[in-house]
């Protein structure tokens, strides 16, 4: 093993161990610097300089450790940190997790190139988020407004729709007033299928003018998964305060991303943490959740929409339960509402979108809009309730104001939240919410055309 004390290149490798490698007596370089990791055959890897102990350091290597020679190859530091070139020339292209292009388009030339490594905004520089952003769903829209700069995650579970969910938020996502908007998605460990799929269908719904597409599959690197959402909010930064966009970000899955910064974590020998996640995720999610907001003296802002998939559908997990500590709410997918054949499959109850109220109301959606939302959920939480009384008395024993309430929370799930594929605008949606509201009798309901 030898050093090359010219350039710094260190034929020091003491130890692989999954997308790792292990360098003794490396002097010359620093923490998230990028490397160049060069092998015998003239190939040249990509790495990153994830933990300096001493004169030991462990590189992540992007590409893959397979064929990798801990004799005959070497590390060269480069002396710079992971960038992005970012260009308006963005829009309308689908990248890999490191911002390749993968369309078989022409290459991007960047106007510039930013730091992946992002931080978090300071609080004091932070706006108020405020605006209505209309997703087109109607149980989102109306019962959990998403407002401009809020980050509100999605949790679902194993086979649910969230998938379909995300396309479908990125196709009909638009701002309450006139300004310039757009989306970007972050896919990780999706499947080719499911990258054909959301490629085929951006390209159909003609959205992709206005849409920046990043996507891992599950047999690329695991690294990759770590890359992209930094990468997708690093555009996402540059959109919004360098050119006064409004955007939204789509993440899915952060499953899959907290799954690699376990595997990561285990073969750096960590001491793992609940349920074998590394004890500093919540500082990891953190960094990424709260790059999103507005900040003040710009126009633009960047909104966050989250979908992770719940292992066994338990939202008591680390990663759903983490997740929900940093952000402002949550939207949860039912397995019950998707067997019934309901979509999108949104259990309203355990839904919640904390600063709703700031993007909502006379001159964002529309007078009364609180009022209608809380008399929804009201009576559709009363049929809930008389729905679990039908399986201990029957319906037999059940009053006639019971009746109305079990007739409105079944009309209330076919209706309202099963709209399928519809684009539904604010009005629609309130409208609809009246429409069902005057089914419940005047006395139990006496605020909702206030």
């Amino acid at each position: 093993m030898s050093i090359d004390l010219i350039t710094r290149r260190y034929q020091t490798l003491k130890s692989i161990s999954g997308p790792l490698i292990f360098v003794d007596r490396m002097r010359g370089g620093s923490l998230g610097e990028m490397c160049s990791i060069e092998l015998p055959e003239g190939d040249r890897r990509t790495g990153q300089i994830l933990q300096l102990m001493g004169t030991s350091a462990i590189v992540q290597v992007l590409e893959g450790t397979s064929g990798i020679d801990s004799d005959a190859s070497s590390v060269l530091p480069t002396g710079e940190t992971a960038k992005i070139g970012v260009s308006m020339d963005l829009f309308g292209r689908v990248l890999n997790g490191f911002g390749e292009p993968i369309d078989g388009l022409p290459p991007i030339v960047p106007d510039e190139y930013k730091d992946i490594n992002g931080l978090p905004m300071n609080p004091a520089s932070r706006e108020k988020p405020d605006f209505f952003v209309q997703t087109g769903i109607s149980a989102i829209d109306g019962l959990n407004t998403l407002v401009r700069g809020q980050k509100l995650p999605i949790f679902s579970g194993a086979g649910l729709p969230a998938k379909e969910l995300a396309l479908q938020i990125v196709r009909q996502a638009k701002v309450s007033e006139a300004a310039d908007f757009a989306v970007i998605l972050g896919a990780m460990g999706i499947t080719s299928r499911e990258s054909f799929f959301f490629r085929r269908s951006l390209q159909e719904a003609g959205a992709f003018e206005r849409t920046i597409a990043f996507i891992n599959q599950v047999n690329d690197p695991t690294i990759e998964r770590l890359f992209t959402p930094r990468i997708a909010l690093t555009v996402a930064e540059y959109l919004a305060f360098e050119r006064d966009f409004h955007v939204m970000v789509v993440l899915t899955d952060m499953t899959s991303y907290c799954e690699s910064l376990r595997e990561i974590g285990s073969a750096r020998e960590e001491i793992p943490g609940r349920r074998s996640y590394p004890g500093y995720m919540y500082t990891d999610l953190a960094t990424l959740y709260e790059r999103a907001g507005r900040l003040k003296g710009r126009k633009g802002s960047v909104t966050l929409m989250p979908i992770l998939t719940m292992p066994d559908d338990d939202i008591t997990h680390p990663i759903p339960d983490l997740t929900g500590y940093i952000t402002e709410g949550q939207i949860v997918l039912s397995r019950t509402l998707h067997r019934k054949g309901i979509y999108p499959p949104v259990d309203v109850l355990p839904c919640l979108s904390r600063l709703m109220n700031l993007g909502i109301g006379k001159g964002r959606t529309r007078d009364g809009h609180r009022n209608i939302a809380d008399q929804l959920y009201s009576a559709y939480a009363k049929g809930i309730d008389v729905r679990r009384l039908v399986t201990i008395v029957g319906e037999e024993g059940l009053s006639d104001l019971d009746r109305k309430y079990l007739a409105f929370a079944d009309e209330f799930e076919k209706r309202f939240v099963g709209q399928g594929e519809a684009d539904r605008t604010i009005d629609e949606t309130l409208d609809l919410g009246l429409e069902l509201l005057k089914s419940v009798p005047e006395r139990e309901a006496v605020a909702r055309r206030k």
